[in-house]
């Protein structure tokens, strides 16, 4: 739908379009009438939808609406703007006489379309990446990254190269979707009961205990041991992208799992960031975090509703971590955890509050439209309008600040963040030299046994060995070859082992070979994920 914005969705789609006025008169044709979408957040009891039914029965007002995201919208598109049914037809016709073009297209949707993180960007922004590295063009495209920006202020300067600011600007954003993800998860999802959270706790602590283990084994009493954080956490956008692939054959428990597992993955991943890669840690720069965090804390107990005091009290946290030592993802990681999981207003209240405002705007919309041009129109007119921006707030109440905080910013993770993230730090020059290099280096098969194999071998021990003890059970429907489906999806590192391999090497020629065998076992857990998902869509069937 695009970017969010509050009054130009507010009463879009809450209920089917109210009955045109009267037969006698004309259509508007700037209201568009279309039957509500279904969508995986409904925000409206079946008591309330009742109530709804009965005032769209009621003649005298032609208002197009629809529940979606929580958020009730007019709708005040043009009617050539809209697709005709020919174009429809058209459409139709096209899928018909092309269907390999249309198959081919269903295949990459997941990949370029919903409202999660999506992979399909940060994946065209990594073969951009390799190609520039690898072209006559190599010198001139890292020279450009390496440019250094500086900020200053008085006798204070912070320079840092435009790779680097990326990490340290931008890259948070990223991890304050996943703190808002894993916070959900503890407080409402699979991880918020004992009984459902084992499973997929015990899977993902195979999962990164058996990779870690196995990267020991091979990297030990070498340098490459620095590197063991790359094998502790997956890339959720890639995983959820190939699922997406298969969501009509496969039951909604494997996305589920899988998006319970990514959250305690990422748990993993971030407390290694902080401990393991971080310099030496100042105490000026940690108070003046702590001062932000708790003000936003206060905030939030005082239920104060602009967002501007926010704003400005996350940039303050994320200076204090940026002046600590500690890298500022963990500020992202921070801000998603203070991001409210419950909305402010429940449904069953705004069911109660806004029936007679609802009845209210009905009445003044009709004597708008029956008083001509005067004054009393004009008066029932801006009644009208401040009954919709009742409803508006009203409604903006129900949706929950986590989910709006994700709604807003993923669009910006997806097409800007990581493909700027991988633009500036995919940085492999492909050569028979590395290629030797890596062959004879402990680090790339650390990486490629340790993401490959480790991954899928203990999230499924680990999650098997649970349930053989009574400890956890299958989810529904979610049978055993999903569970290994789901292991070697979370083979594919990526974006956060790319992350902590830059952490991890000073040298060089070492980040090269991590950032090869990342791409390589990440590629390799992608197309063994790919064909295990076939295979237990087959099986479910």
């Amino acid at each position: 739908m695009g970017w969010p914005s509050y009054f130009g969705r507010v009463w879009d789609k809450a209920v089917r379009s109210l009955a045109k006025k009267k037969s006698a008169e004309p259509d508007n044709p700037n209201m568009a009438l279309r039957a509500p979408a279904i969508t995986p957040r409904r925000t409206v009891t079946r008591a309330f939808n009742s109530k709804f039914r009965r005032i769209a029965s009621a003649k005298g007002c032609q208002l197009s609406c629809e529940v979606q995201a929580g958020t009730l919208t007019v709708d005040r598109r043009l009617h050539d703007m809209a697709i005709t049914p020919r174009q429809k037809g058209a459409t139709t016709a096209r899928r018909q006489h092309a269907p390999a073009r249309a198959k081919f297209l269903d295949r990459i949707e997941p990949f370029f379309g919903g409202k999660d993180v999506i992979g399909g960007p940060l994946l065209l922004a990594t073969i951009a990446a390799l190609l520039f590295t690898n072209s006559p063009l190599r010198e001139s495209y890292e020279r450009f990254w390496d440019t250094q920006l500086h900020f200053g202020f008085g006798r204070q300067l912070i320079s840092h190269s435009l790779a680097e600011w990326i990490d340290h600007a931008l890259l948070p954003l990223f991890f304050i979707i996943i703190g808002a993800d894993v916070k959900r998860e503890l407080v409402r999802g699979a991880l918020s009961e004992l009984r459902t959270a084992i499973f997929p706790m015990a899977g993902a602590i195979g999962g990164m205990l058996v990779p870690v283990f196995l990267f020991w084994l091979i990297a030990r009493d070498s340098e490459a041991m620095t590197g063991w954080g790359t094998v502790i956490t997956m890339d959720t956008a890639f995983g959820l992208a190939l699922i997406g692939l298969f969501a009509t054959r496969l039951p909604d428990g494997v996305r589920a799992l899988f998006l319970a597992f990514a959250a305690i993955d990422d748990i993993g991943g971030l407390l290694v960031i902080a401990a393991a890669y971080s310099d030496a840690i100042y105490i000026d720069g940690l108070l003046i975090a702590a001062i932000g965090f708790a003000a936003i804390y206060l905030l939030r107990h005082l239920r104060w509703g602009a967002s501007i005091p926010y704003v400005l009290l996350a940039i303050i946290l994320w200076v204090g971590i940026l002046r600590s030592g500690i890298h500022t993802t963990i500020a992202g990681v921070l801000l998603g955890f203070l991001v409210p999981v419950y909305p402010r207003l429940g449904r069953n209240d705004f069911a109660d509050n806004v029936q007679d405002e609802i009845d209210e705007f009905q009445q003044a919309h009709r004597h708008a439209l029956g008083e001509g041009e005067g004054a009393d129109a004009r008066r029932s007119e801006k009644k009208a309008q401040e009954r919709l921006g009742y409803l508006d707030e009203m409604t903006s109440a129900t949706h929950a600040t986590g989910e709006r905080v994700i709604m807003l910013l993923s669009p910006w993770i997806s097409y800007v963040v990581l493909p700027l993230f991988a633009l500036s730090n995919v940085r492999v020059h492909i050569s028979p030299d590395l290629i030797a290099d890596s062959f004879h280096s402990t680090l790339a098969p650390a990486i490629l046994i340790g993401l490959c194999l480790g991954k899928p071998v203990g999230f499924l021990s680990f999650s098997w060995i649970a349930t053989r003890l009574g400890l956890a059970r299958l989810p529904d429907n979610v049978r055993w070859p999903m569970i290994a489906a789901i292991g070697s999806l979370a083979g594919i590192g990526f974006t956060i082992s790319l992350f902590i391999s830059g952490l991890a090497f000073s040298d060089g020629g070492l980040q090269e070979i991590a950032s090869l065998a990342i791409i390589v076992a990440s590629a390799l857990a992608g197309l063994t994920g790919y064909a295990a998902l076939r295979v237990a869509a087959r099986l479910s069937v």
